[in-house]
C-alpha cells in the first residue's frame, strides 16, 4: 500500500540536515510522493533543491505565507514566477490568509494572496491555501478571483462542515492532518465526514501538526530546542486514522487517495 501526503516542509531548517534520513524512512513507511511547501523567498531555493535530488518522490511548491508577508521583496511575484518556471511539476503554495497568529499583521495579506491565485490561475497550476479564523473572508474572495481549473487545495481543513460543500463545488480538495486527530478536534473530524471521496486528502504537515503521542510511531526531536517535531513517516498512521473515522476500509481509501493526488499532482 502507497500514501501520498499532500503537504509538509521537508526542508523546515528544524529537521537539521537530516533530510535523507527523513526521506529514507518515509518511504520504508509506503510514501511515495511528498508536497513540499516553501513559505517565503528564503526558502524557495531549498524546496527546489530537494526537488532535485528527490524527483520522484518530491512535489515543489512555491509560495509567500501569510506569516511572511511582511518580509516580502519588491521582486517576490517575479522571483516566485521564475521558480515556478524553472521547477519542472512545481505548484503554488503555502499562500492564504490569517488572523489567528498573535500579532500578525494582516496589512497586505489580501494582496498578495490574490496575487499568488492568480499566478496560479494563469498556468492551471493546484494551490495550497492556509487559513485560519478568515473563513468568510476567504470564501469572498475565491468566488470573486479567477481559480485553477484544476481546483485548490485548503490545507488541514479547519473551516465549518457547512462550507465543505460549497467550497467543494467552487474546486476545493480538503487536506486531513494528523493533529486532528486530538480529541479537541472533534469538530475538525466531523467537517472530514462530508468531504467528497473525490476530494479527499491526507497530509502531515511535518515537521507541525503533531499527532497524540501515543499515535507518533517516529518520535524526533529539533536538534536544538529538544522541542518534539512531527516526522513525514507518520503519514500512514493518519490513514488508518482517517479510514476508521469514515468507515471505509484502509486500502479503499488509499486507493481512492492516490487517484484524487495524481489527479492533482501528474508526474
Amino acid at each position: 500500500m502507497t500514501f501520498y501526503d499532500a503537504h509538509n516542509h521537508l526542508h523546515d531548517h528544524r529537521f537539521a540536515g537530516r533530510q535523507a534520513d527523513l526521506v529514507a524512512a518515509s518511504r520504508a513507511a509506503g510514501v511515495a510522493r511528498m508536497v513540499v511547501n516553501g513559505s517565503c523567498e528564503s526558502d524557495w531555493p531549498q524546496v527546489a533543491a530537494l526537488a532535485r535530488e528527490f524527483p520522484d518522490l518530491v512535489v515543489p511548491s512555491f509560495g509567500c505565507h501569510p506569516w511572511h508577508v511582511g518580509q516580502r521583496t519588491p521582486r517576490w511575484r517575479e522571483i516566485l514566477a521564475g521558480f515556478l518556471e524553472a521547477t519542472p511539476r512545481a505548484v503554488v503554495g503555502e499562500i492564504g490568509l490569517d488572523r489567528w497568529k498573535p500579532g500578525l499583521a494582516y496589512d497586505g495579506q489580501e494582496e498578495v494572496f490574490i496575487a499568488q491565485l492568480r499566478l496560479a490561475t494563469e498556468r492551471n497550476l493546484i494551490a495550497s491555501i492556509h487559513c485560519l479564523q478568515t473563513w468568510g473572508r476567504l470564501w469572498e474572495l475565491i468566488r470573486a478571483t479567477p481559480r485553477p481549473v484544476r481546483g485548490f487545495i485548503l490545507h488541514s481543513y479547519g473551516g465549518p462542515a457547512e462550507m465543505v460543500p460549497p467550497l467543494a463545488k467552487l474546486g476545493a480538495s480538503f487536506s486531513f492532518s494528523g493533529h486532528f486527530m486530538h480529541e479537541r478536534k472533534a469538530r475538525q473530524r466531523e467537517a472530514f465526514k462530508l468531504v467528497p471521496a473525490d476530494r479527499l486528502l491526507i497530509e502531515t504537515d511535518a515537521p507541525d501538526q503533531l499527532l497524540p503521542d501515543a499515535e507518533n510511531h517516529h518520535p524526533l526531536t529539533d536538534a536544538h530546542t529538544a522541542k518534539p517535531l512531527n516526522h513525514p513517516a507518520n503519514l500512514p498512521v493518519v490513514y488508518q486514522f482517517l479510514a476508521h473515522l469514515r468507515g471505509v476500509p484502509l486500502a479503499e481509501l488509499a486507493g481512492q487517495v492516490e487517484e484524487n493526488f495524481r489527479r492533482l499532482f501528474p508526474q
